[in-house]
């Protein structure tokens, strides 16, 4: 039998000899059958769900209202003006739907470079603090049910298509403390092959903290603002969970896109300017709390006690600094948490923003913020306190039993640049003969990653992890009863020498 089953592969046809061949090269040699190039770029940007349907689909929660007592969701359909949803406090058992309340949803016209669709909004008020709801959301159908489907269905599934339930949980009530720990998730740029590289971390992050509180981006979260393809990759990556965990984002560079559509067919792209990505009111539901003139690109977010604030970095940094110093001269929190998408101190070479430093950052320092999220290097960095670090006063602290580095003074905030994506840049080299100018204590390239932050009333814990859920980084931030801070860096090691740096 096996003479025979030979005889027959030697006179197979030469397309079936190269199947045989190729299973030989792509599990007996080194080099890959693809021949890869580079890492990321390497792909086509392929049409993830692009066509819209009546089902809702690229559903997104996350805050516009107050955490405790509202949570608001986008989706989009194919071409119903009409859109609805529904909540209830989540059971064990399916007849929590008895009890749903019916809200009336918004509507409105996105074009894209695939045709226009219908987004829809709706902001579920008047909710209970800390509690579990179910919701779903449903678009008024354009293509009628069968006479027999229509006698099957209830009403409402006869009238309108609709998502399944997803679960969400509000958050407690504060008055400025820490009322339950706050976690979540931050990363830096996802920006280049969404689908392909930044799922798997995305995923790992929610495997790493299922109970997070919300998700922080911190810009760039596509390649070109305007390619509803590539939002399609980022909703495949995020999935269900973005409908289920609160969402943040603040926009980066690339979320600023030439508006082709606007411009009509025969303009070239050098006449049109570069402007807010048209989804990005539609897409994301945030406060409308920011300075006159903004879109929902710079607001402010109480949760639990702490206070996260959303800078628009690519424009008008002199007309956002106004409103920032209110936004930090009256808050009632225990942490403040601010992310913007250019860093102040940059970890990547042929980088620097020396605008904010001159603007943003004396704020930062007046007013006590403890930490800084940022993206846009294509590297990690991470700094100390930032006074102490650029002083060399933290390399002159006591090294206790544990290993800890602690200073035992405040300090100004601790500064991050993160990349969750696959694009990297090389670091900045900083000479080692200049006293103050290496910011961080920790770098890395090459590395996707993504940060666990946990925030309780005393406490904040700082966890960098690579794509494989390894801990590369970790610091905490002790603050006493005055609001003064002492740091503790736990980095489990330096991972770049001082001739990488």
């Amino acid at each position: 039998m096996l003479k025979l089953i030979s005889i027959c592969l030697l006179s197979l046809i030469g397309s079936c000899f190269s199947v045989i061949a190729f299973s030989v090269i792509a599990y007996g040699e080194e080099e890959t059958v693809f021949g890869h190039k580079r890492a990321y770029e390497g792909m086509v940007v392929e049409p993830t769900l692009p066509v819209a349907t009546d089902v809702p689909d690229r559903i997104l929660a996350s805050w516009k209202g107050d955490p405790a007592t509202s949570f608001s969701v986008t989706w989009r359909s194919k071409a119903g003006a009409d859109a609805v949803a529904e909540i209830a406090i989540a059971e064990a058992g399916p007849k929590f739907v008895f009890q749903a309340t019916l809200f009336k949803g918004e509507t409105s016209e996105l074009k894209t470079n695939l045709g226009s669709v219908q987004m829809h909004s709706v902001t579920f008020n008047d909710l209970e603090p800390g509690q579990l709801y179910a919701y779903r959301v449903g678009s008024r159908r354009t293509v009628e049910l069968s006479e027999k489907d229509q006698k099957s269905v209830e009403p409402a599934t006869a009238d309108y298509a609709w998502s399944e339930w997803i679960h969400f949980r509000t958050a407690q009530k504060s008055e400025g403390n820490v009322v339950e720990p706050v976690r979540f998730v931050y990363v830096g740029d996802a920006q280049n092959d969404v689908k392909s590289h930044w799922s798997r971390l995305i995923r790992e992050s929610f495997r790493d903290a299922p109970r997070m509180t919300f998700m922080l981006h911190a810009g760039d979260l596509v390649n070109r603002g305007n390619n509803d393809q590539e939002w399609g990759e980022w909703f495949h990556g995020g999935s269900w969970l973005f409908a289920s965990v609160p969402q943040l984002a603040i926009p980066g560079n690339h979320e600023y896109d030439r508006d082709r559509i606007a411009a009509g067919a025969g303009v070239v792209d050098a006449d049109i300017p570069k402007t807010l990505s048209r989804r990005w009111g539609q897409r994301f539901e945030f406060p409308d709390n920011g300075p006159e003139g903004s879109t929902e690109n710079i607001f402010y977010v109480d949760v639990q006690g702490v206070r996260i604030i959303g800078l628009d970095s690519n424009r008008e940094v002199e007309a956002q600094t106004d409103w920032l110093e209110q936004v930090l001269q009256n808050n009632p929190n225990r942490w403040t948490i601010l992310t913007h998408h250019h860093p102040i101190y940059s970890s990547s070479v042929r980088r620097d923003n020396p605008e904010l430093r001159n603007t943003w950052q004396q704020l930062y320092l007046k007013y006590k913020v403890d930490l800084v999220l940022q993206g846009h290097d294509h590297s990690y960095g991470r700094s100390g306190p930032i006074d102490l670090q650029l002083s060399r006063k933290l390399e002159k602290e006591e090294n206790v039993a544990t290993g800890l580095r602690v200073a035992d003074e405040s300090g100004g905030p601790v500064y991050v640049v993160s990349v969750s994506g696959p694009k990297m840049y090389d670091l900045k080299q900083y000479p080692e003969e200049t006293i103050k100018s290496n910011p961080f204590r920790q770098r890395a390239k090459d590395t996707q990653l993504y940060q666990v932050i946990t925030v309780e009333q005393d406490r904040l814990i700082y966890q960098a992890k690579t794509a494989t859920g390894q801990l590369y980084d970790q610091f905490t931030i002790n603050k006493d009863k005055t609001g003064k801070n002492r740091f503790a860096d736990q980095a489990p090691s330096p991972k770049v020498t001082r001739k990488d740096q």
